[in-house]
């Protein structure tokens, strides 16, 4: 089979993966629609049904549709964007989390949260129904920006310096967030706790869209990349003489990076490692091929983190788990696995 006919096949078995959970987590919840089902509600729904009731109307498309597209959205752009990052760095420990992306979006959106009514009045209306989304973004890219530069001299990246400069950046952005906790009223406390654990339950049709437009985007610019993070493997030098604008390369995976992991957390929060998981377990069946790897884990990001979140919301219903927890629970072992087997090879 052709390398290209067997990217298809398995992106066709991953999208049919994908529905079919999609459709599990359509009929989870414990919302009782009577006689009617989630299915037929959603037909109903599609058909412009005027029997349908206005809760059942709610529950079906505002609340469980809205929630599946974005899981699916978000674990997609988590789970490229620490695969990028990974095949820049040539590290597979390079992920958003991991090197302070996370924790400065995080960072700015509390600021914005929590410091935000006393500017907000002065700054555009545009600008004012997106500012948290905004400041995360900032806050993604000034991180993604500090670490890049302390950590690369002469052209070249330390990796071993990178982590570093992760480990203190995320150590300095929580422990600002932490006094910002502190110092904030109630209604800003619950919306600083919902961006430190993670959940996919404020989602609405109208992030999905900007979302959408984000992904869209960066994967027009990443996902075509393959070809060159595996020519970068080889070394910068290496990759240069094969024809590639290495510098260029650079800036466009950092700023889409930073993009795609600022928009997530502006909307979901906090949620770590699925950048980590799926790129390892791609690695372990295609090697390095980021050929493969790139659009994979687009669609096994989304598979992942769509399971988590309909694991988050049944395991101990009526009430949910935030998402950010289980997926740390099944990253945790992901980390201790690569670092076991990275201690094997010294």
């Amino acid at each position: 089979m052709k390398t290209q006919s067997k990217l298809y096949f398995y992106l066709i078995i991953s999208a049919v993966l994908l529905v079919i959970i999609a459709v599990l987590s359509l009929n989870t919840g414990v919302y009782d629609f009577g006689e009617n089902s989630p299915f037929r509600a959603l037909w109903q729904f599609i058909k412009g049904d005027p029997s349908l009731s206005l809760s059942d109307k709610y529950v079906i498309w505002d609340v469980r549709a809205a929630r599946i597209v974005m899981a699916i959205l978000i674990g997609g752009m988590l789970s490229v964007s620490g695969t990028s990052l990974q095949g820049l760095f040539k590290n597979p420990l390079a992920t958003g989390d991991l090197i302070g992306l996370t924790s400065g979006a995080t960072l700015l959106a509390a600021i914005a949260i929590v410091l935000g009514g006393h500017f907000k009045e002065y700054l555009p209306e545009v600008v004012q129904f997106s500012l948290v989304g905004i400041a995360a973004f900032i806050g993604s890219f000034l991180s993604m920006m500090l670490v890049y530069r302390i950590s690369t001299s002469g052209g070249k990246t330390n990796v071993v310096m990178m982590l570093l400069t992760g480990v203190a950046i995320t150590a300095i952005g929580f422990s600002i967030t932490g006094f910002l906790i502190y110092i904030s009223k109630d209604e800003q406390l619950r919306d600083l706790t919902f961006w430190n654990l993670g959940s996919l339950a404020a989602a609405t049709w109208t992030k999905n869209i900007i979302l959408a437009v984000v992904m869209t985007i960066a994967y027009m610019i990443l996902l075509p990349k393959g070809k060159a993070l595996n020519a970068m493997m080889l070394g910068e030098k290496d990759a240069q003489h094969l024809g590639i604008n290495v510098e260029k390369l650079k800036k466009q995976i950092i700023i889409t990076v930073a993009l795609m992991v600022g928009t997530c957390v502006a909307f979901s929060g906090t949620i770590g490692f699925v950048g980590l998981i799926v790129p390892y377990i791609l690695r372990l069946l295609f090697k390095s091929n980021n050929t493969f790897i790139l659009p994979l884990s687009a669609m096994c990001g989304s598979i992942l983190l769509l399971t988590a979140d309909t694991f988050s919301r049944s395991i101990v219903a009526p009430s949910e788990l935030p998402i950010g927890i289980l997926t740390a629970l099944m990253g945790g072992p992901i980390f201790i696995a690569i670092l076991v087997k990275f201690k094997k090879s010294l």
